[in-house]
């Protein structure tokens, strides 16, 4: 399975960005590329006060444009993050589109990002965005993926649970900061591939030195071994990849893990 990442640099102009994605298929030889994946909130800046304002209903302006490159090309496309307006709230959310444009599923961000580092961070999502509540694992022609935005990532139980119900790769949309970046993000992308034998895809927007929010980058993808087999650095960047999917059932077998779960040991 092929996959093209992109990790752009995400300015205040939704439209400049909506365009840089429609750009890479003029750009990128995508006739052999089975996925294209976004990052965290890449139509918009990380800035949580301003969602509201950049926040668009589903089906909506960005997921048409999606839908359109998504069945013009015959590619699906994990469609990173955006603002998500429903029913006078607004969600971190995760549009999934398959070959046909199709919106096969979305993913709400469950748990919201809060950090209180004084001197070097503050921020609180659940401030400006209401959570998901729903685990998302959806059917593929390349068999079952789980979706899961950022912070999802810091809850082993949710990919666990993702694990258990098929996914044989995790797509996760991110935007780590340089504070917590350089200290967690590829430890725990790691840990959370070996421990559940999976491929961990994780895009991340570019760095963008103006912001408010400056994101860490490194998008990366890491095997069901724990190897980080392509990593991005700080800028805006395309990484193309092609997954070797017979390694997750190689893995399960050296080590299996999910057939060895005693939950009713330690389920209370």
């Amino acid at each position: 399975m092929k996959i093209l990442m992109f990790q752009p640099k995400v300015t205040a102009d939704k439209s400049a960005n909506l365009a840089k994605v429609e750009k890479i298929f003029e750009e990128e030889k995508t006739n052999d590329i089975d996925f294209l994946v976004l990052p965290e909130m890449f139509n918009c800046p990380y800035e949580a006060e301003k969602f509201a304002d950049y926040a668009e209903e589903i089906p909506g302006p960005t997921t048409d444009l999606l839908s359109r490159l998504a069945s013009e090309h015959g590619v699906y496309i994990v469609g990173g993050s955006m603002p998500e307006r429903s029913g006078g709230k607004v969600y971190n959310t995760s549009p999934v589109l398959n070959p046909t444009g199709n919106i096969i599923g979305v993913h709400r961000k469950i748990h919201l990002f809060q950090v209180n580092y004084p001197g070097r961070i503050q921020f609180d999502e659940s401030k400006y965005l209401e959570g998901g509540n729903e685990q998302t694992v959806l059917e593929t022609e390349f068999g079952s993926i789980g979706i899961a935005i950022c912070y999802d990532l810091r809850f082993p139980e949710l990919l666990r649970g993702m694990a258990k119900a098929g996914s044989r790769i995790i797509f996760l949309p991110a935007a780590f900061n340089t504070t917590t970046g350089p200290a967690h993000w590829k430890p725990v992308l790691r840990t959370r591939a070996i421990d559940n034998q999976t491929f961990v895809v994780a895009a991340s927007p570019a760095r963008n030195r103006e912001s408010n929010y400056r994101a860490y980058g490194h998008s990366l993808v890491v095997d069901p071994w724990g190897e980080v087999l392509i990593e991005a650095g700080v800028g805006e960047e395309k990484l193309a990849i092609e997954l070797d999917l017979e390694k997750i059932e190689e893995v399960r077998k050296r080590l299996p893990l999910l057939e060895s779960l005693r939950p009713e040991v330690y389920s209370g």
